[in-house]
């Protein structure tokens, strides 16, 4: 009976998500429509394909506390007359940790294929008591983000939803980074334009149970005493090739501490920087 109950509850939120994104198609396809239609950039791409699937093993302290996903879809809807990826991230927390933080969240954002900006940016996060429903429909011909109930925010060119920005970024041409190089864009997030900031450290080899990886090391610039302690509290590695896929995350905050490390990869766009 519990089965049949969980699979019921998984096909009505399946349903109430495919009207939520028929909603949303609507007013994408209106975007042609009713917007003059402008030249948008075309980025070169070389980090990520279709088919592309990340899965990370999330720590907190010395507990296995979930595994979060991020993949490329294999479709390519058009959207605003555009062509797009389509990406979905999911969290989940797992073993102990679940029983006391309960994590279940899903990111999906359908980005545009040339110009790497997000069209359509769903949010459904469920973590302990809290919970976060967001649909943003972006219009760059209008720089506009409607955030529901044609709630409209202005945007500026290139704006970035919080999980296009990690493939945007992974664009980035970095074979010339130098210690102290700052990248930064800007991002929508709730409801606010949020920049993100992140240094280049330094070029490391990183050991992990998947081997051994020849890795740039950044660190972005947060604003300390909220979560972290100290600037240097969070450290990204990512591979120093073409694919710029994070190896490993560490984050020290006010109340314990983070790690994410990447278990598996699957359909990358090259070859990947792994030691033998």
């Amino acid at each position: 009976m519990k089965k049949i109950v969980i699979i019921g509850t998984a096909a009505v939120m399946a349903g109430i998500a495919c009207l939520s994104f028929r909603s949303n198609s609507e007013e994408l396809l209106q975007i042609e429509k009713d917007t003059p239609v402008k030249e948008l950039p075309v980025i070169k791409n070389e980090a990520f394909k279709r088919g592309e699937l990340l899965t990370f093993r999330m720590h907190y302290g010395i507990v296995d506390a979930g595994i979060a996903t991020l993949a490329v879809t294999d479709e390519a809807k058009d959207l605003a007359g555009r062509k797009t990826f389509h990406i979905v991230g999911l969290g989940r927390s797992q073993g102990a940790f679940d029983w006391f933080f309960k994590v279940r969240d899903r990111y999906e954002t359908y980005i545009d294929e040339q110009a790497l900006v997000p069209w359509l940016f769903v949010r459904r996060v469920k973590e302990g008591g809290y919970t976060c429903s967001q649909d943003y429909v972006f219009n760059h011909f209008s720089e506009k983000v409607n955030v529901g109930e044609n709630e409209l925010y202005d945007i500026g060119p290139n704006m970035q939803d919080m999980l296009s920005a990690f493939y945007h970024a992974r664009t980035m041409d970095l074979s010339e980074a130098k210690p102290g190089d700052v990248y930064s864009m800007e991002t929508f997030v709730d409801k606010e334009i949020f920049p993100v900031k992140i240094k280049f450290i330094a070029r490391e080899t990183i050991t992990t149970d998947l081997g051994t990886f020849k890795c740039l090391k950044f660190r972005p610039i947060i604003q300390k005493g909220r979560v972290f302690k100290n600037e240097e509290d969070l450290n990204i590695w990512i591979t120093d090739d073409k694919n710029h896929i994070p190896i490993l995350g560490q984050a020290d905050v006010l109340v314990g501490s983070i790690k994410a490390e990447l278990i598996s990869y699957a359909g990358l766009a090259n070859p990947v920087a792994k030691i033998d």
